[in-house]
């Protein structure tokens, strides 16, 4: 009985404290792709890896976004510039008969674009990430370094460390 009777009291405890805190509202993020990323997506690397990376980027920024409450009401328009695999992709396989998984190298990813607050301000934001030593991809997927790249970005730009020097 006790036990039951605490648990009701928690629970109301709990429901009382997210009722008198409201959730902010988060940044809306719109993610496009660069005119040269979408030629290399659909010549090269396949359009829906590239298309998967983008929303990836777009749940990443908005996750962080909701996390701290940066740019709460405000808008984030992002470009991804560029991406580079560190393994091939789907579609490199099936163009180059002799191409073969194991195939590694270095990648990373490039982001731009800008943030407007609610009051209208516009702040340009970019970041860039590409691994340099070639032996830290040796055990990686496909688009590693760009995952990690795209998530340092939301990161860093949830906590207001990405925004370009004017």
């Amino acid at each position: 009985m006790r036990a039951l009777l605490f648990t009701a009291f928690a629970t109301l405890a709990l429901a009382g404290s997210a009722i008198a805190e409201p959730m902010p509202t988060v940044a809306s993020v719109e993610v496009k792709l660069s005119p040269e990323l979408q030629k290399k997506a659909a010549e090269e690397y396949g359009v829906r890896d590239v298309e998967r990376l983008a929303a990836e980027l777009r749940k990443d920024v908005e996750r962080e976004m909701h996390r701290t409450g940066v740019l709460a009401g405000g808008r984030l328009e992002l470009t991804l510039v560029d991406a580079r695999p560190n393994r091939p992709t789907f579609k490199q396989l099936g163009d180059t008969p002799g191409l073969s998984m194991e195939s590694f190298g270095v990648g990373g990813a490039k982001i731009e674009g800008r943030a407007i607050s609610v009051d209208g301000e516009v702040t340009p934001v970019r970041y860039d990430w590409y691994e340099t030593d070639i032996r830290q991809s040796r055990l990686t997927t496909t688009w590693s370094d760009a995952e990690y790249a795209i998530n340092r970005f939301a990161y860093q730009l949830g906590r207001g460390n990405v925004y370009a020097r004017r």
